[in-house]
């Protein structure tokens, strides 16, 4: 059986993790620092192959909730499918973890598979060449960002249940507007996670310019990439940046914000958008109960 479905929550968030499904954590005994025998939750990972109509695609590793909504969005932000395709369904076949996206338009990406970029995203993610001209075309909508905003999406997104919390070893993503967190996925790549967001966005078309995506992986030329593919003016991570994620970024007009965690952060791209209107010493420092790893790096 597949995880459940992440709960529906009375707050901000339209999907948010559910970290009290046991189908998506597993507990497994060991010895802690002192010789202790300790039983921990371990996060679960599974394959999942994605076809789009006949021909395979890709087979990602993945924590096996919303195997629709990834196999959309890993399509699009490859840009195998396009925001005026039209799909005409989604099948998902447990017992083999197979998911088939089927389109009016028929496809044929038997070369465009053959020129794959091997990028530095966890799992060792991937584009592809067209991808580049893509951000060389890209026109992201102005969107302003306020630090009032960006401080409360923050606090609101490291405070709320997460797998991340109850077992780690996973990454999340969260489509926000303005200081409110819609959208919460998590996965054990960066990449999947993004690529849940794009397949719900598509799904149930949901605009992006006035959107802002906060992530807890590192700014990579693959995170920009996808976040630009998305169409999303405004990129945030509590994490550092690549140099390549920066130089795509500013090609792109992408406002590119790292290393935010508490009262701070760094704006590398899009510095001309961010309107200062909250006094960062008003804001409180990060718990240590909900401090990530990326915490003690890039200081």
């Amino acid at each position: 059986m597949p995880p459940t479905r992440p709960e529906m929550v009375k707050d901000t968030f339209v999907l948010r993790p559910n970290p009290s499904d046991p189908r998506l954590t597993e507990r497994v005994t060991g010895i802690d620092h002192t010789g202790q025998a300790i039983t921990t939750a371990v996060t679960v990972e599974r394959p999942l192959t994605i076809f789009l109509n006949a021909q395979e695609i890709v087979t990602a590793m993945t924590i096996g909730d919303y195997p629709e909504y990834l196999a959309l969005g890993y399509l699009l932000n490859q840009n195998m499918l396009r925001e005026d395709d039209v799909v005409t369904a989604v099948d998902y076949d447990e017992d083999v973890a197979v998911v088939v996206v089927r389109t009016q338009r028929a496809t044929d990406y038997e070369a465009k598979l053959k020129k794959k970029v091997q990028t530095s995203g966890c799992a060792q993610g991937t584009v592809f060449g067209d991808l580049m001209e893509l951000v060389e075309n890209a026109s992201l909508a102005p969107t302003k960002l306020h630090t009032s905003w960006l401080y409360a999406l923050t606090h609101a997104i490291n405070t709320t249940p997460s797998l991340y919390l109850e077992a780690g070893a996973i990454h999340g993503c969260v489509l926000c507007q303005e200081d409110r967190p819609l959208l919460y996925m998590e996965d054990v790549g960066g990449h999947n996670a993004v690529d849940k967001i794009a397949g719900f966005m598509f799904r149930h078309d949901i605009k992006a310019a006035d959107k802002i995506f906060y992530t807890t992986g590192r700014l990579t030329s693959e995170m920009v990439i996808k976040t630009v593919r998305m169409g999303i003016p405004v990129l945030i991570s509590r994490s550092g940046f690549t140099a390549w994620g920066v130089e795509l970024a500013r090609k792109a007009g992408l406002t590119l914000i790292g290393r935010a965690r508490g009262q701070r952060f760094v704006a590398l791209s899009g510095e001309d958008r961010i309107v200062f209107d909250q006094d960062p010493r008003t804001v409180a420092h990060e718990s240590a109960q909900h401090r990530r790893k990326a915490a003690a790096h890039d200081d």
